[in-house]
C-alpha cells in the first residue's frame, strides 16, 4: 500500500494501511507467533498462542511475554490515525494466568485522544474470555506521518 493518498482513505482504511506498513519492519511480532486479527480507527485486536518456549518455572506463560502482545496491540490501536505513535508509559495488571497453549487475545481500544497524546486500554483474555491481564498504555505522537501520501506525476 505505498501508492495509497492515506487523505483518500476511510478511517478504517486508514487503520488498516498504517498497520500493513507497520507489519513491514515488526520482526518480533513473527517470532513470538503474533497475528493481527483486526484493526480499525483507535482498535485493534491480536491473537498469540502460547508455546512451549513462552512458559517460566512455574508452567506459566511469562508475564513479560503477555505483556508484548498487549503493547504490540496498544501500539496498532494508536498508530491508526497515521501519526507515528509510540507509548509514553503503560502499566499491566494481571488478572490470571496462562498455560501453555492456550490462545489469547488482545483487545485495544482508545478511551481518549488529546493534543499529542492518547489513552488505551487493552484486555487479554483466553480461549475461554478468561480476563488474563488489563493493560493501560499512554501514547505520544512523534513527527511525521506513518504513510506517505503519493509523489504527484512528473515530479
Amino acid at each position: 500500500m505505498t501508492d495509497v493518498d492515506p487523505e483518500a482513505l476511510d478511517p478504517d482504511e486508514l487503520a488498516r494501511a498504517c498497520a500493513a506498513k507497520m507489519a513491514e519492519t515488526d520482526s518480533s511480532q513473527g517470532g513470538m507467533g503474533i497475528e493481527l486479527v483486526e484493526v480499525g480507527a483507535g482498535r485493534s485486536v491480536l491473537r498469540m498462542k502460547v508455546a512451549p518456549w513462552m512458559v517460566n518455572g512455574y508452567l506459566l506463560c511469562h508475564g513479560g511475554l503477555i505483556f508484548t502482545l498487549a503493547d504490540s496491540a496498544f501500539a496498532y490501536a494508536c498508530n491508526t490515525y497515521n501519526r507515528q505513535t509510540v507509548a509514553q508509559m503503560c502499566n499491566i495488571t494481571f488478572v490470571a494466568p496462562a498455560k501453555q497453549g492456550d490462545v489469547l487475545t488482545a483487545r485495544a481500544q482508545e478511551k481518549a485522544r488529546f493534543g499529542r497524546s492518547g489513552v488505551y486500554d487493552v484486555t487479554v483474555t483466553d480461549q475461554d474470555g478468561r480476563t488474563i491481564a488489563e493493560f493501560r498504555g499512554n501514547s505520544r505522537n512523534l513527527p511525521g506521518p506513518i504513510l506517505d501520501a503519493p509523489a504527484a506525476a512528473g515530479t
